[in-house]
Formats: structure tokens, sequence, C-alpha cells
């Protein structure tokens, strides 16, 4: 990795944990991404980048500082190892004021999630499954998960349904 990589990624993590640490009541612009952005949070939120949203990148994501859920799910075999973002965190940091959040796919399907799922079962936006960045072939490059193997209820239709993968959108109600 370069000099200016690593200044960047060092960068990008302090401004991070600046803006997270500023908390979700100051509704401080967040920092614009420096790469695509991956993820935009819309709706009844208070701290934005652009336009009234709030577009992260990976290493935006990356630089809140990654959770992870090792769990059994419908789509693979055996347990999986998934790392991301605690979805309760970036609600906060977004200033997020619904009690709904409305998940879009890139394909453009969607699933309400209540907002109090996020804290209550420590759901999280993985961006890595087994160490490995998702591909948008499989699941990628975001996707909500729920620790499945944690309590029974989890393993059920409605919380699979509420497991959206190709996540591009968030939308707070």
């Amino acid at each position: 990795m370069s000099i200016t990589a690593m200044i960047r990624n060092i960068t990008l993590a302090l401004a991070g944990l600046l803006a997270l640490a500023a908390g979700a009541a100051a509704a401080d612009p967040l920092p614009s991404p420096s790469e695509r952005p991956i993820l935009t949070i819309s709706g009844k939120i208070e701290n934005t980048n652009r336009n009234g949203e709030a577009q992260f990148d990976r290493p935006m994501l990356e630089a809140l500082g990654l959770v992870t859920v090792e769990t059994s799910t419908p789509w693979y075999s055996g347990a999986v190892k998934f790392e991301g973002v605690s979805l309760d965190k970036l609600m906060k940091l977004v200033g997020a004021s619904g009690d709904r959040a409305v998940v879009v796919a890139l394909n453009d399907y969607s699933s309400e999630i209540p907002i109090s799922d996020f804290a209550k079962y420590n759901v999280i936006l993985a961006l890595k499954r087994n160490g490995e960045y998702m591909p948008v072939k499989d699941k990628g490059p975001l996707f909500v998960i729920y620790p499945f193997d944690s309590l029974p209820e989890l393993k059920s239709q409605t919380y699979y349904g509420r497991a959206v993968w190709q996540v591009a959108k968030i939308i707070v109600k």
C-alpha cells in the first residue's frame, strides 16, 4: 500500500470517528465519500453529506468499526462469518428519527424493517463473508444480517425476508 493510500485511509478513519463522536443530535454534516458510494441513506435523518442524503463508500463504513456475526443462513451451507457495520450505530450516526427502515436492493427488492430490530438483535450491514468482500454476483456489496443462530425466533420467514442482499439504499420512515 502506498503512503498516499495509507494517509487517505487514516484520514477517512479519523473523519468517521470524529463524525461518530459528534453524536446524532449535533446534526453536523458527514464527511463526503472519496470513492464511489455504495450506500445512500435518506428520509428522516439529520446528518447528511449530499442533498439531504447520507452517502457512504466502503472506507467510510469500515471506519465505523466492523462487527462479526457468525451464523447459519438459508443461503449458504454451514455457519458463515459475516463482518459489517452495526445498523444501530449507523442509524445513530445519521440521526435517524423514524421507526422503520425500508432497505432497498440494487434490483429494487425492498423490505421494511423496524429500526428497533437493529439494537434488539445486533443486526449488521455486512460487507464481508468469510473474510472476503462480497461481490454483487454473490449478494454484495452489502447484506443485512441477523444473528439467526442466536435466537430460535430469528429462524423464520419474517426475519429471513428482512435479510436484504445487494443493499443500495436505506430510507428511514
